[in-house]
Formats: structure tokens, C-alpha cells, sequence
């Protein structure tokens, strides 16, 4: 009796960890996260606009600043239009010759969806999303933004984990800005102009 028990203590301790090293070779064919810190910088990949983005694994979709949101009809497809005021988050280097406050960048894109965010103490409001391209870390990315006035906040970029998921981003919490590669982007009088032509 002492040998069954012995053989089915030993059999049943030899099956987890073949099991575990089953789960460990499947894993082993998934792609290495990228590691990007709490804050990095990010820029848009139209305007070559560099803003500081937040990233949140409490927030789902990704969000950006944005004011004067307007939808409209483009044919038969809802669009929206919104303004980024570069005053509002002084991010964007400058060789001096321009304030922020005068660049005032605008967009129009079709809206993916809408969603219903519910506040804290304010009633609940709808948001426009749309697709957008972005550089982050050197390498250049598509997500879903929704639209709101981020101008109260320290960043005018929130990246979610609809993003963290679709583009395998792993978070180190404890740091900020450790991306190794950067992203091109212009100067305040280089998207001054381009907004004037």
C-alpha cells in the first residue's frame, strides 16, 4: 500500500511540471514585449506634432486632447472635426521665434465609433473616436482615440490597452521615457508653417 501511495505522490508531482513546461515551450513562440515606461513621447504621424503621452493600463481606449469637436456629414459617412492647440501642453520644441499659444492644429477623420464614458460626478458624456497614426519608440502605430478636452491634464496623450494589446507593449511603472529609439519630428516653426500653406 505504501509503495501505490509513494508511486501516485511521485506521478502526480512529475504531471504539473511537465504541464508547466508545456505552457513554457508555448510561450516561447510568442513575441518579446516591448518595454516603454509609464510616459514616453509620442508623435503624430500627419503633422509631426511631439506630444508627451501617458500610458494607462487603466483606461481602455486610447484618448486625446482635443477642442472644438464638431461632427459633420462628408456623403453619407460621419466625420469629425477638432482642433489641437499646441498652447495647451508647450511639448513641442521651438527655436523661439513662435509661441505655442499661436499653433493651433486641425483635424478632420471619420469617425470608427462613438463611445459613452461615465464620470465621477459629472454626468455621463459621448466621444467621437477615430483611427489615428502615431510614432512611439521609433516604430510607427494605428489605434483607436477618443476625443476630449485633455487641456486640465499633464498630458495630452493617453494610450490604452487596446493599444498595450494590439502592439504587445509591456509597461514598466517605476520609469518614464526609456524608449530607445526616437521619432522624427518637427520644430513649433516647421508645423507653424505647414499650418499657414
Amino acid at each position: 500500500m505504501k509503495l501505490l501511495t509513494s508511486l501516485a505522490l511521485a506521478f502526480s508531482l512529475a504531471l504539473p511540471a511537465g504541464a508547466a513546461f508545456a505552457e513554457a515551450s508555448e510561450d516561447s513562440d510568442k513575441p518579446v514585449p516591448e518595454t516603454l515606461g509609464f510616459v514616453e513621447w509620442l508623435v503624430m504621424n500627419d503633422t509631426s506634432v511631439r506630444l508627451k503621452a501617458r500610458l494607462d493600463t487603466g483606461a481602455k481606449t486610447s484618448s486625446l486632447h482635443a477642442v472644438n469637436v464638431e461632427g459633420f456629414k462628408k456623403g453619407e459617412e460621419e466625420w469629425v472635426k477638432f482642433q489641437l492647440p499646441l498652447g495647451d501642453h508647450e511639448d513641442q520644441p521651438s527655436e523661439g521665434t513662435i509661441e505655442h499659444e499661436d499653433v493651433i492644429l486641425e483635424f478632420e477623420r471619420p469617425v470608427h465609433r462613438t463611445v459613452l464614458i461615465k464620470r465621477k460626478s459629472a454626468p455621463s458624456q459621448r466621444r467621437y473616436v477615430v483611427k489615428m497614426d502615431f510614432c512611439i519608440a521609433g516604430t510607427v502605430h494605428e489605434t483607436q482615440f477618443s476625443l476630449t478636452d485633455r487641456g486640465n491634464f499633464k498630458y495630452p496623450v493617453l494610450l490604452g490597452r487596446r493599444f498595450m494589446r494590439d502592439d504587445n507593449i509591456l509597461i514598466d511603472s517605476a520609469d518614464s521615457f526609456i524608449a530607445e529609439r526616437e521619432c522624427e519630428y518637427n520644430t513649433l516653426e516647421e508645423i507653424a508653417a505647414q499650418v499657414d500653406d
